[in-house]
């Protein structure tokens, strides 16, 4: 759609209530379950009904050289490297059932010697319509990667807002998780 001063379309833009900030992290996707924890304890505060909105997220990844390209497959059929982000602390990856998980995804390699690689978004929606509120002091970024794929470095960018939970992000929150 056009739009110009004479044709009197208005735009809505939804703006969050704070400027939107960044929270980083990575794990490492061996051979067996790792998890690394997201201290939000400047962001979310139960008391003074502080929580943090999470916007999207953004994931890239790579080996322990930071290439992406250098993430191998050694095996005759496809392999994968999972992640996930949940509200509690996990021993396994969780189906996107579980009222813990935020987002997840994984990297699909194929066989050698091509290895082809996909992203496979899962429950990783990028970006969520109101975006994905968390009352917990921590959060949790696991992975795990197939037997026969290199360790790949899983990290995340979390596009987030800090607001005063009202009586309907309350009522959201309770609905949804924790």
């Amino acid at each position: 759609m056009q739009c110009s001063l004479y044709t009197g379309c208005v735009v809505r833009l939804h703006m969050a209530k704070s400027d939107s900030f960044y929270i980083r992290a990575d794990v490492t996707a061996g051979a067996s379950f790792q998890q690394t924890a997201i201290d939000l304890g400047a962001y979310v505060d139960a008391l003074g009904k502080s929580v943090l909105r999470i916007h999207n997220v953004q994931v890239q990844y790579t080996n322990a050289s930071q290439i992406m390209d250098d993430i191998a497959n050694a095996g005759a059929t496809s392999s994968l490297s999972r992640w996930q982000l949940t509200t509690q602390s996990q021993a396994s990856m969780q189906l996107t059932t579980d009222k813990s998980v935020i987002s997840a995804g994984c990297l699909v390699v194929g066989p050698a010697p091509a290895g082809q690689r996909y992203d496979v978004d899962d429950m990783n929606v990028q970006e969520w319509t109101n975006g994905y509120l968390v009352a917990v002091e921590q959060i949790y970024l696991a992975g795990q990667k197939g037997s026969n794929m290199d360790d790949a470095i899983v990290s995340v960018v979390l596009e987030c807002t800090v607001e005063t939970l009202n009586q309907s992000a309350a009522m959201a929150l309770a609905l949804s998780q924790q």
